[in-house]
């Protein structure tokens, strides 16, 4: 019998010898085989400096608080955008990769499970840039070597994770139960405002730690020969999912789903950063996005300076469609026109908050007087917590508009180029402005503020 047990336990253990040594192999391939390799760039020589107004400085880069807002000016070329917002941004930016690597841990507490699932994720996105801008490569690939010491080199090298780290949007959304199918915007056209311009208000829901609320940033991007803009978002993230350039072209991007999700594409931060880039209008918005395919479906608000307003749903393999606004509008997270029957559609319409808010949206908005719309009645919308029926609903109930999850709010007046932030906790803190005649301007100096 002790003799039958041993050789069972001997057995035993070279199996699970092989075992280890075959996810180890594995490992070690999937590393060698998904490797990205970072283009070849030269870069800028710059010191960094600290004012006694309490501007950082890094070469033409600067960093300034506005209230809790981190307000921060970069440009010239792509890799001078990158190199010196890693340098400038270094300690935000590890402690937000810090947090999202943590939250990683909690959510799989085996090491090795978490080994074997990001050897999966490497396989799958092997070839995440290869419809990646050449431009948005370079600037990458600045930032990762900015981004030193990297605390994090041990899980992939800095340049592969910060591709990853683009294509974070993406990647989250093409998961049931994404963190990101719960955002609401309002749109205002030329007939509803004073001045004949557009309005958009949007509340932009991200499940994640609450640090991305408390320190959201205003990023001021001036890169050369394109359209100076404005992009609210984190220390690490230059792309756009809420921004308006200095034509006057607002934009955002809303979670959805439809289609089959892909490994490579256009990730959505760059298409709504090129069109930011780029765009004197709602129709050559939707034109430039025509030209990328897209890795996940998602639905883009766009209004500009002329009071135009649409809704652009996408989804891998589909056309776009364009949907023109009426003068007032909501819109949450479900697709309304050719992509409206898909089944992930329909599930989204069934099993999440999108037609509760979309029901409140649309009751505020007939309940609105007549009047011009303001920035003052357009952060109300934004901070709406009841039923679509009125009824009060718990504290951070989903079905409510302000549902206490907004990593930050904005409201983007295109006539005069204000862009309005909110101040953390989730829609509850006060609107801070921007005026982007201003701070885009190429004479504008923070240090006179």
């Amino acid at each position: 019998m002790k003799a039958r047990l041993w050789r069972a336990l001997r057995w035993l253990g070279i199996a699970l010898s092989a075992l280890l040594l075959a996810l180890f192999a594995f490992h070690v391939a999937v590393g060698r085989a998904a490797r990205l390799t970072p283009p070849h760039l030269e870069l800028p020589t710059f010191r960094a400096s600290l004012e006694g107004s309490g501007v950082r400085r890094f070469g033409p880069a600067y960093a300034r608080n506005v209230g809790s807002i981190l307000q921060v000016g970069l440009s010239g070329t792509p890799e001078v955008i990158g190199y010196s917002h890693a340098r400038l941004l270094y300690p935000e930016m590890v402690e937000n990769e810090g947090i999202l690597l943590h939250r990683f841990e909690d959510q799989v507490p085996l090491a090795a499970a978490r080994s074997l699932l990001l050897d999966l994720a490497q396989l799958r996105y092997k070839s995440v840039d290869q419809q990646m801008a050449p431009e948005r490569l370079r600037e990458i690939a600045a930032g990762a070597r900015g981004f030193q010491p990297d605390p994090y080199a041990a899980l992939f090298p800095t340049f592969q994770r910060f591709v990853y780290l683009n294509a974070l949007y993406d990647i989250s959304l093409s998961f049931e139960g994404s963190p990101l199918i719960g955002c609401t915007t309002f749109t205002f056209d030329g007939a509803a405002t004073a001045d004949g311009s557009g309005l958009l208000a949007r509340a932009f829901d991200f499940e994640v730690d609450e640090i991305f609320d408390r320190r959201k940033a205003v990023f001021l991007v001036r890169e050369t020969g394109k359209i100076p803009f404005a992009s609210v978002a984190w220390p690490g993230l230059v792309g756009v999912v809420s921004g308006m350039n200095q034509e006057g072209v607002a934009v955002v991007v809303h979670g959805g789903r439809a289609r089959e999700p892909r490994a490579a594409g256009e990730p959505v931060v760059h298409a709504l950063r090129r069109v930011l880039s780029e765009a004197h209008d709602t129709e050559e918005a939707a034109r430039l996005l025509t030209q990328r395919a897209p890795m996940v479906s998602h639905i883009v608000i766009v209004t500009d300076a002329r009071g135009h307003s649409a809704v652009i749903e996408r989804a891998p393999g589909a056309a776009d469609t364009v949907r023109a606004l009426p003068a007032r509008a909501a819109t949450t997270n479900h697709f309304e026109s050719a992509l409206k029957d898909d089944p992930k559609n329909q599930r989204v319409r069934t099993s999440t908050s999108t037609l509760p808010r979309r029901a409140r949206g649309d009751r505020l908005l007939a309940e609105l007087p007549q009047a011009p719309v303001t920035p003052l009645a357009a952060a109300q919308l934004l901070r709406d917590r009841a039923a679509p029926d009125g009824s009060a609903l718990p504290l951070g109930d989903r079905r409510a508009i302000n549902a206490l999850i907004a990593t930050h709010g904005v409201i983007m007046e295109t006539g005069p180029r204000v862009l309005w932030v909110s101040e953390s906790p989730h829609l509850l803190g006060q609107f801070r402005a921007f005026d982007l005649r201003r701070l885009l301007a190429d004479d504008y100096d923070p240090a006179t503020d």
